[in-house]
């Protein structure tokens, strides 16, 4: 039987099955690291560089261990690599065929009985909904394709996204599933997937399921991951704050207002009177006390003070949800309006724990929208509750990603999951920074709260971007910066045709842009926060990353400015432990759009002065790969020009 050195090495299985396969030792360290772990059922945290193919060094010791895996991962879309591309793969190069089951949450699921209930009407489903013109045309699409789906996966019709008004008419909750009473239930593609993954050796997830699961043990999912020898979590640096969000509360008005008109509708068709309208009105006069209170523009704002106007309002509406559980409580078990009562005793346990927080634990906010609100508590340390919920499963724990430590220390990271005492390993990326990137440090900037930073910023990557021909990111960290650089850009760009063709976030899904960005091959890009990470722009396509100032985050927003005054409260330093080692990773992250392979070129541009003028930006440069530093701006251009293609080149001069 080969091992893991001849699997992974020249004239392997890999290199013969696989084109593009290279041979890395770094990719075997970490192929041996997780192998030893899956093995003893230990937890492990692993930061692979880019470039490290850190998908292979934990999918092989995975389907050779024999063991029961679970795979989590941060998107959908690397969810549907996994299971459609990378695991067959490396499965037919190794011989070793195993049942491998992709499930997602159930909302990625088409429910038949309420496709059935969107096409006919059924109970003013559609009409009520305000789906607009082109609604039944994607119904016809939709119910032409449920008649050989196999899956039901909605990601599989095409033209339907999940921000479409139709998808949730469609898809079913926790809270509206008729489950066992539902006349599909034998057909029914939610479980159906979840019967898949449970005979099934390899189960691939994503992290909101798998926290989904964790934080609120959803019905039929903890079987899975009960049974599971070993969980992988790959770009698991997403976890710690997506699991703040798990392990808080929130409860909309759009859900409130949900469950009572489907409460209403029920009521109509009851067989027996069952007068519920003076409580019904009492929530949703106290829905319209908590509206009045909030700002009427979208926004997210603190909500701190104990007996503030909002705080009696809100316990108000809480009291009016109780009242109304109360009412259907009384009901038979199996009548249709108890079952809603659950779903509002849901909502009023969600809403009690946000009343009742203290601000010791963590902070509540408000998000407005035009038509909506979200009350939420996201709490300050899930390391207590996180830690047991790993120690309460006997299997292995691998996290993994390129961007988990500080140099190299893991303590942010692993601080906030409650595992201290994990071991690590750090395995850098086998690309060469120094030959094929340069870090630029411009001198002469303003400060970035200067009134004219942006412009400054604007002012220094246009020479930049002729010099490399275009090819280029341009990343924020606001989107009133995004906004007014893309409104500098175009005023110096009004010639027709512009010199590169602009791609600003916002103006098209983020995919589309991506892929026309790569087909353009000298496109410049002007994004914030969703093109700092997950976004791959392999060879010439992507040349220069020109940075706006230090991702720190917004001491404006609400959970930010809570927990930074609870480290105040409790003796902690809110800069060193909370704020610095947050932007640095982010920064790791948005540099690392731009070396994505061997041979790739290219210069990333850091406009903060702050990078060298304070003490701390030595934290974010020893975050950074080992890229050779300049802050001499002929150097840059000259090294842009080297690397511009020449194509782009003729084109531009031409």
């Amino acid at each position: 039987m080969l091992d893991l050195s001849d699997i992974f090495g020249h004239g392997g299985p890999l290199e013969l099955a696989l084109p593009d396969f290279k041979v890395r030792r770094q990719q075997l360290r970490m192929a041996e690291r997780v192998a030893a772990a899956v093995e003893a059922r230990e937890t492990l945290a692993v930061e692979a560089g880019t470039g490290t193919g850190k998908t292979f060094a934990y999918l092989v010791p995975a389907l050779l261990s024999g063991a029961r895996v679970l795979i989590s991962t941060g998107t959908r879309t690397l969810q549907d690599q996994l299971f459609s591309k990378d695991l067959p793969l490396v499965s037919a190069a190794l011989g070793r065929p195993a049942k491998v089951a992709l499930l997602k949450g159930r909302s990625n699921y088409l429910c038949r009985y309420r496709l059935d209930q969107a096409v006919s009407g059924g109970a003013g489903v559609v009409r009520d909904a305000g789906l607009g013109r082109g609604a039944d045309k994607m119904l016809t699409r939709i119910d032409l394709w449920s008649k050989t789906t196999r899956t039901g996966d909605l990601s599989e019709v095409r033209g339907l996204s999940d921000s479409h008004a139709v998808w949730p008419q469609i898809t079913s909750t926790r809270e509206n599933c008729l489950g066992v009473r539902c006349a599909e239930i034998s057909r029914c593609h939610v479980a159906l997937a979840r019967r898949k993954a449970l005979d099934s050796d390899v189960v691939v997830v994503n992290h909101h399921l798998l926290l989904a699961d964790l934080a609120l043990k959803e019905d039929g999912f903890g079987d899975i991951l009960g049974s599971a020898d070993a969980v992988i979590l790959d770009e698991a640096h997403q976890i710690p704050d997506l699991a703040t969000q798990f392990f808080g509360a929130s409860v909309s008005s759009r859900r409130i207002e949900g469950v009572l008109r489907d409460l209403l509708a029920a009521m109509a068709h009851a067989p027996e009177p069952f007068e519920l309208g003076e409580t019904i009105r009492s929530v949703e006069e106290g829905l319209r006390q908590v509206a009045a209170l909030l700002p009427l523009r979208p926004a997210r704002v603190s909500w701190t003070e104990r007996h503030s106007p909002l705080n009696t309002v809100v316990e108000d509406l809480l009291q009016s949800l109780l009242t109304l559980r109360f009412r259907l409580s009384a009901l038979e078990e199996d009548n249709p309006l108890a079952q809603i009562g659950e779903r509002v005793g849901d909502i009023a346990a969600s809403l009690e724990r946000i009343c009742a927080v203290d601000e010791l634990e963590g902070a509540r906010a408000v998000e407005t929208t035009q038509r909506s609100f979200v009350l939420s508590l996201m709490p300050f340390d899930i390391s207590a509750r996180f830690k047991a919920l790993v120690h309460a499963r006997r299997c292995a724990w691998v996290f993994t990603s390129a961007t988990l430590s500080l140099g190299e220390d893991f303590s942010h990271f692993s601080g906030r999951l409650g595992l201290a005492d994990t071991p690590t390993l750090k395995i850098d990326s086998p690309f060469d920074y120094e030959r094929q990137s340069l870090l630029y440090l411009p001198e002469g900037m303003p400060a970035p709260s200067a009134p004219g930073y942006v412009n400054a910023v604007i002012e220094k990557a246009l020479p930049l971007i002729d010099a490399s021909k275009g090819g280029a990111f341009v990343l924020f960290t606001s989107h009133r910066a995004l906004t007014q650089a893309a409104t500098l850009v175009r005023e110096r760009w009004k010639e027709s045709p512009a010199p590169y063709r602009l791609f600003i976030q916002g103006e098209a899904p983020r995919e589309r842009l991506l892929k026309e960005f790569r087909e353009d091959g000298n496109g410049v890009l002007l994004g914030t926060t969703s093109f700092w990470e997950g976004v791959d722009v392999k060879g010439e396509a992507l040349r220069l990353v020109v940075i706006e100032k230090l991702p720190f985050a917004s001491p404006d927003d609400p959970l930010v400015r809570a927990r930074i005054e609870h480290l105040q409260s409790t003796g902690g330093n809110p800069f060193r432990e909370y704020q610095l080692p947050e932007a640095a990773l982010a920064l790791k992250q948005g540099v690392g759009r731009l070396i994505r392979s061997e041979d790739d070129f290219g210069a990333v541009v850091i406009c903060d002065p702050r990078m060298v003028g304070k003490g701390y930006g030595r934290v974010f440069v020893a975050a950074l790969p080992a890229m050779t530093v300049t802050r001499e701006h002929d150097e840059v251009v000259r090294f842009l020009r080297g690397h511009a293609p020449q194509l782009a080149a003729e084109r531009v001069v031409g």
